[in-house]
Order: C-alpha cells, then structure tokens, then sequence
C-alpha cells in the first residue's frame, strides 16, 4: 500500500539525517517484512487476489481502498469483507459502510468483534449508511468464516478480496470469551481450494 512507502521513505530519510550510509539502509529496509495485518497479501492460482488489513476506522478504511485502487477498477474488480467492532464507536458503523459500499463491487458486513453486543444489530447500525443506489450490492452474513468464504466464491479472476478491520488479530471476541479466528488463515484456507 502507499502508506507503506511512506513510512519507508520516512524511515530512509531519518536514517540518512542519522549519519548511516545509504547502501547499509537499503540492504536493511530490503530484508524488512510486512507488519502482521497491514496490507497482507495472498494470491489464488486462479489470479485472484486477497488483502488482509486492520483498517477499522473510517480513515483507515478509505486509505486502504485508495491503495487497492492503483491496482484496480474498484466498482469492478473489488469486493469488501469489513465488520464493525460491539461496545464502542457506534458513528463509525454508518460511515465504514458507506464507505465499502461505494468504493466496491460488492461489500460483504459481517461480524468483527461483537463483544457484548448483537452482531444483527451492529450489522443493522452498518446498513443505515448505505445509500440507496449501493443497497444491491451489500450482503450481509453475520458468520465472518462464512462472509470470507462467499467472497471467494463471488470473485472471479483478477478480482481483488479486501477483508478489513481485524488485520493481525487471532482472536474473535463474542459473549465474554475469544475464541482463535485469523483473517489471513481464513482467506488463505478459501483462496487455495
């Protein structure tokens, strides 16, 4: 993702300022590896193309989409798995899923970590920002295994999977407990069948 090159640039700059030489920086940054859950990527033999990123606010929502853009026709080729987290930032919920269902061929809500709050309802809280003209193309599939699982079988090659909002998490938080869940692993699992 873009923001990705920033913060290498970033990081080459203040390394520079700091006295290093720029050929021991390059080597170093050229061995660093992704962060766990920011703009992971996984590719089918089929050519389709999955992304597992933590991005749960708005902002970093539209951030992620913006960088999936330069590799794609969103309104053709992308389709959002994203979740909205219970017990807190109930704004945010409207505007995650206006933000999906606008820059996607089809947005997928689902479950994130409801903690002690309906699913249902959180997913209910997502609707109310979809517009009118976007409504065909949301699902709604409170089961984040199974929401994973229909976005692969929706994509077609040269679709782009973006599942969002969980990014390096290993656990689902429901009812008081957690139980493992990892967004890569799902969509790995799906992809390679």
């Amino acid at each position: 993702g873009d923001f990705n090159v920033y913060n290498i640039l970033a990081t080459y700059a203040v390394a520079i300022e700091m006295g290093q030489k720029k050929r021991r920086v390059l080597k170093f940054l050229s061995s660093i590896l992704p962060v766990p859950g920011r703009f992971n990527t996984i590719q089918s033999k089929n050519g389709i193309f999955g992304i597992v990123d933590y991005a749960h606010t708005p902002d970093a929502l539209n951030q992620v989409i913006s960088s999936v853009s330069n590799f794609c026709n969103l309104i053709k080729d992308l389709i959002i798995v994203v979740g909205c987290g219970g017990n807190r930032d109930q704004g945010k919920r409207a505007d995650m899923a206006k933000i999906a269902s606008e820059n996607s061929k089809m947005s997928i809500f689902t479950s994130d970590n409801p903690r002690l709050e309906d699913p249902k309802s959180i997913i209910s809280d997502m609707l109310q920002g979809v517009e009118y003209d976007s409504q065909n193309k949301v699902k709604t599939i409170v089961d984040r295994e199974a929401a994973i699982n229909f976005a692969v079988k929706s994509a077609e090659p040269g679709s782009i999977i973006l599942v969002a909002g969980k990014g390096h998490e290993k656990y689902q938080e429901a009812n008081g407990k957690k139980t493992l869940f990892d967004d890569y692993q799902i969509l790995k699992k799906f992809l390679k069948n």
